[in-house]
């Protein structure tokens, strides 16, 4: 990434920080900083410490101190779970629920004050700028990886790709179609976002320099973002790596997103490869 490119994000940051008052000990002028007055309202009315830790990716000994801190203020209790002694819960305590209420309001207000000089075209401008800024930034933390060729997370993901196939094709898909470990001559890729499996995809080789992409697959909690493309661009990438100058790849009819991805990806229609009946229309394009 260009220098430029890095400072101006910097620069953002920085603006975007002290605009809205994050680094001030007195947060949205209460009396405790930004780390106490945010794990707060994650709280919520209850929730499970080992949760808030995964949640926000806390060090625990950091997110023992502000539980710790909120506590000696008399905000939150920590107490067992009800139903297992071995699990920690965090939950407010009356003056806690009074205090988050506060901490949403003034927050609602100080948001308000900050766009009150923009038009209503700007603010709905503002809007979808911070929702590109979201997705980007999503899409960025999202880890595509090679994993071993019966992964169970992997499969997982290829599982529910073949239960959401047979819903949508006419005919049915039949799980027995993906490819399994032994048959896998190429790379299995895992996609994940916070250690979540958010998707896969594959490749094999067909014969010296050609390549089949298969079983590309996004979950549908992060459609939306783009990873689609960056899952397709990463086996490309690891096939030509591997010697593979040309992949190709089949769809069915019915998949017009993943049609309209693959045009936009360079593909070209090319007459049937292989024997499987849900390719229904077949792609290659040179690496």
């Amino acid at each position: 990434m260009h220098a430029d490119a890095i400072d101006r994000i910097r620069d953002f940051n920085r603006f975007y920080t002290r605009r809205l008052g994050l680094l001030s000990d007195q947060y949205l002028g209460l009396d405790r900083p930004l780390g106490h007055s945010r794990l707060l309202w994650e709280i919520g009315d209850r929730a499970g410490v080992r949760d808030l830790r995964e949640r926000l990716g806390l060090d625990s000994g950091y997110l023992s101190r502000l539980l710790r801190a909120l506590e000696e203020h008399g905000l939150i209790r920590v107490v067992p779970h009800p139903s297992d002694a071995r699990v920690r819960v965090a939950e407010l305590t009356d003056a806690g629920r009074r205090e988050r209420a506060v901490l949403d309001e003034r927050s609602r207000d100080g948001i308000a004050a900050l766009v009150a000089g923009l038009s209503p075209e700007e603010r709905a401008e503002l809007v979808a700028a911070q929702e590109r800024v979201r997705r980007l930034l999503r899409l960025a933390a999202v880890t595509i990886e090679p994993v071993p060729a019966d992964d169970p997370a992997a499969w997982r993901c290829l599982r529910r790709y073949a239960a959401e196939l047979a819903g949508r094709f006419p005919e049915g898909y039949d799980e027995a179609a993906l490819t399994r470990p032994e048959d896998l001559d190429g790379s299995l890729m895992l996609a994940r976002e916070e250690d979540r499996p958010a998707g896969c995809g594959a490749w094999v080789r067909l014969s010296p320099g050609v390549a089949e992409i298969r079983h590309l697959w996004v979950a549908g909690e992060a459609r939306g973002l783009g990873l689609g493309r960056r899952l397709l661009r990463r086996l490309e990438q690891d096939a030509a790596r591997h010697g593979i100058a040309t992949v190709r790849l089949g769809t069915h009819t019915v998949l017009t997103e993943a049609i309209a991805l693959y045009r936009d990806a360079g593909y070209h229609e090319i007459g049937g490869y292989g024997a499987s009946p849900y390719n229904q229309i077949c792609w290659e394009k040179v690496l």
